[in-house]
C-alpha cells in the first residue's frame, strides 16, 4: 500500500446541504514534507486473517523480509501457500527465486496486466486505509505505522473471511433478467 505519507488524510464530514449560501467541504491544508514509507500486507482471504509490516523503502531486501514474515505466521501443517501477486518488478527478483528454494510449500501465481481486480487483495487494502488513515493527520512516520498496526489488529480482532464480489447488505439486489428468444426462419 504504498507510498504512505505522515499527513492529513482526508474524512468524511457532514455538511449542511440546505444552508444558503451552499457550503463546501473543508479540509485544512497541510504544507511541509514529511516522513514517508511503505506498508506491505498479505491477506488469508479463506480465515479473513493478515499481516501488515511498514518499512521504510520499498526494495527486495524489505519484500522478502516480510515473506519470511508472513511465513512464521502461518500454520506449519499447511503444505502448500499460494500467493497471489500482481507484476511488480520486485515480485520477479533473484532474492524472491532464493526464497522459494529454502521455503518450498511457497508457490508465486502472477495475476496478468491491468487486473488488479482479480486481486482480492486490493479492495483489502481500500479497508484497511479507511480504518487506519481516514480522517486523520500524522506528524511523523512512527504515527503511521502505530496507526496500521491498530487497524491490522481490529481487522484479526474482527476477522471474516473476505469474499470477493459478495453484495452488501444496504444495496438492493438485481432483479433476475429473464430473456426470451424468438427465432423466425425464412423460407426462399
Amino acid at each position: 500500500m504504498g507510498p504512505v505519507s505522515a499527513k492529513s488524510y482526508p474524512g468524511q464530514e457532514a455538511i449542511n446541504v440546505n444552508a444558503r449560501p451552499a457550503e463546501r467541504a473543508k479540509q485544512e491544508i497541510d504544507y511541509g514534507r514529511r516522513a514517508k514509507g511503505y506498508v506491505y500486507g498479505a491477506l488469508w482471504e479463506t480465515t479473513g486473517e493478515c499481516w501488515t509490516q511498514c518499512y521504510p523503502r520499498r526494495c527486495q531486501v524489505h519484500f522478502v523480509d516480510f515473506l519470511c514474515y508472513v511465513d512464521q505466521q502461518i500454520p506449519e501443517d499447511l503444505e502448500h501457500i499460494y500467493a497471489i501477486m500482481d507484476n511488480l518488478e520486485m515480485h520477479h527478483c533473484r532474492d524472491l527465486l532464493l526464497f522459494m528454494i529454502h521455503h518450498p510449500r511457497w508457490e508465486f501465481v502472477y495475476q496478468p496486466t491491468y487486473a488488479a481486480y482479480l486481486n482480492l487483495i486490493e479492495p483489502w487494502w481500500k479497508v484497511l486505509r479507511s480504518l487506519a488513515l481516514k480522517g486523520r493527520r500524522f506528524e511523523t512516520w512512527q504515527q503511521v505505522v502505530e496507526a496500521v498496526e491498530a487497524a491490522t489488529a481490529y481487522w484479526n480482532a474482527h476477522k471474516h473471511p473476505f469474499v470477493w464480489g459478495r453484495r452488501r447488505r444496504h444495496q438492493p439486489s438485481r432483479c433476475s433478467q429473464k430473456f426470451t428468444f424468438k427465432v423466425k426462419v425464412l423460407r426462399i
